[in-house]
């Protein structure tokens, strides 16, 4: 079957690919679009396959709500370029939208879902993107909170998606506040939201350190006990949310800020993308000279 500009257009409209993938495609197929989708999807698992050992640290963090459910997730790539890219921010929007219909438990539970209930599965939509990008794409991971009509969800992404941050206050629906919350959360990056929180193993061990601390410097022994307990105030102001000083009035803590919105810290959620991750070391001289031989 002759292949004409019309097919290879269509072809290329529903799938990304290029112009002579598409049309290779559909010459290997006889014309059949079903069978060159296929073929390409094939093609795109190959390629994304060679992909799967390099390093993808950056990426972004997403939030997508709907109603009262929200999530935030990570998604990594391998250059923050990738993330300007149209086809990378809806397969965050696509994604946002799947967890919060299909409610998986684990990335792993995500990724053998079909995507939207029907259709291919989500690993396999992420695989038909990196065919399109060139780079390997990966959800990293997620968390799904769900509030009532009288609570509000604080959502604020920092620079374009390397901070990601989603908060729940209850007792308020001022979203604005929930989002002061979120940008502070960000900003100052607390592990738990009050003292209660903390384990006592971990304020033991902090105490034992601050004592020996207090020793080392000749503090008197009957003294050291009140040194501590103060130095301890300023370990929780540290860690724990509700102790901090808010960033946008720092003459108040957070939890005065809370208090006086006649609401509470439910939770949150801090991603900051990458972290924990292998960076890559690019040679960005080396990067350019390898484009020029090519």
């Amino acid at each position: 079957m002759a292949v004409t500009a019309k097919m290879v257009k269509e072809l290329r409209e529903k799938t990304g690919a290029g112009m002579m993938d598409c049309k290779k495609a559909l010459q290997e197929n006889d014309g059949d679009m079903d069978k060159s989708i296929e073929w390409l999807r094939e093609k795109g698992i190959s390629k994304a396959q060679k992909k799967a050992d390099r390093i993808a640290a950056e990426g972004s963090a997403h939030v997508h709500t709907d109603g009262n459910t929200a999530v935030l997730l990570e998604v990594n790539c391998e250059t923050d370029f990738v993330t300007k890219n149209d086809q990378f921010k809806s397969l965050l929007e696509e994604l946002g939208k799947h967890l919060l219909n299909q409610k998986p438990a684990t990335v792993e539970e995500a990724l053998e879902q079909k995507l939207h209930g029907e259709g291919d599965t989500v690993n396999e939509y992420i695989t038909s993107t990196i065919a399109k990008i060139g780079e390997k794409i990966s959800l990293r991971r997620f968390t799904v909170l769900e509030k009532t009509d009288n609570d509000a969800f604080g959502a604020y992404i920092h620079m374009g998606g390397s901070i990601g941050v989603l908060t729940l206050l209850e007792g308020t629906t001022d979203e604005a506040a929930a989002k002061d919350v979120a940008m502070h959360i960000a900003a100052v990056n607390p592990r738990y939201v009050s003292r209660d929180q903390v384990s006592e193993e971990e304020v033991n061990k902090e105490r034992e350190v601050l004592k020996t601390q207090a020793l080392n410097e000749g503090k008197p022994e009957h003294i050291v006990e009140k040194m501590v307990e103060g130095r301890l105030g300023k370990f929780f102001e540290e860690i724990c949310l509700l102790e901090q000083s808010f960033v946008k009035d720092p003459d108040q803590k957070v939890k005065q800020y809370v208090k006086d919105k006649g609401a509470t810290v439910k939770g949150f959620v801090r991603y900051g993308v990458g972290e924990g991750m292998e960076k890559r070391e690019d040679n960005f001289a080396e990067e350019v000279m390898s484009q020029v031989k090519k």
